[in-house]
């Protein structure tokens, strides 16, 4: 049963109510428009982290205080959030682009991310999973051998080159060399069952 004593009060505060009364600063919802309109559609175009977001703002000459707010307005409605944007980041690029976590882990930071956020979102990532992801992209690199190498200094700067791929992927380097030194010498051998 409605309380009738909240009804009166609620229907006084609506009879006392006049446009332009100060429950909505119109003159500050306008200066938020602009900056809430970029946001959205910086959101539209891929997730972002906060700090992401904020930066290419604050860049685009809109005052620090409203980024703030408006940044503040959307992680209110669940529109930015860093875990679920660390989250994601580390799924697709671990998956896509054969990122090793200590590389992912690295571009989460430069992107604002905080520790928590990135340690939570990497724990997707297993040492198996590193290990296969490594072990991918070392095969793709071999691949690109078409002839066993004829002496030492060839097999070496092939190993160098599928080393590099994995270096410039965040993989460490004792694993980047186990691994690509099993592609090569895989990659060798098929070579010569083909000949």
């Amino acid at each position: 049963m409605p309380d009738p004593e909240k009804i009166a009060r609620l229907q006084a505060a609506l009879d006392a109510y006049e446009p332009g009364s100060g429950f909505i600063d119109h003159a500050h919802e306008d200066a938020l428009a602009p900056v809430r309109k970029r946001a959205l559609g910086l959101l539209d175009q891929r997730a972002r982290s906060r700090e992401e977001l904020r930066s290419r703002l604050v860049k685009a000459e809109f005052e620090p205080k409203l980024v703030d707010e408006v940044l503040d307005d959307l992680a209110a409605s669940g529109l930015l959030n860093d875990a679920q944007f660390a989250s994601e980041w580390v799924r697709q690029r671990a998956a896509r682009r054969g990122k090793s976590a200590r590389a992912l882990d690295m571009e989460l930071r430069d992107k604002g991310v905080g520790g928590a956020d990135r340690a939570a979102a990497l724990e997707q990532i297993s040492e198996d999973d590193e290990e296969r992801t490594a072990r991918d992209v070392a095969e793709k690199a071999a691949r690109k051998v078409k002839a066993a190498p004829s002496d030492r200094a060839e097999y070496d700067k092939q190993l160098r080159r599928i080393v590099g791929a994995l270096a410039r992927r965040g993989f460490n380097q004792s694993m980047a060399l186990r691994i690509g030194r099993e592609a090569l010498d895989e990659r060798v051998a098929g070579l010569g069952e083909c000949s």
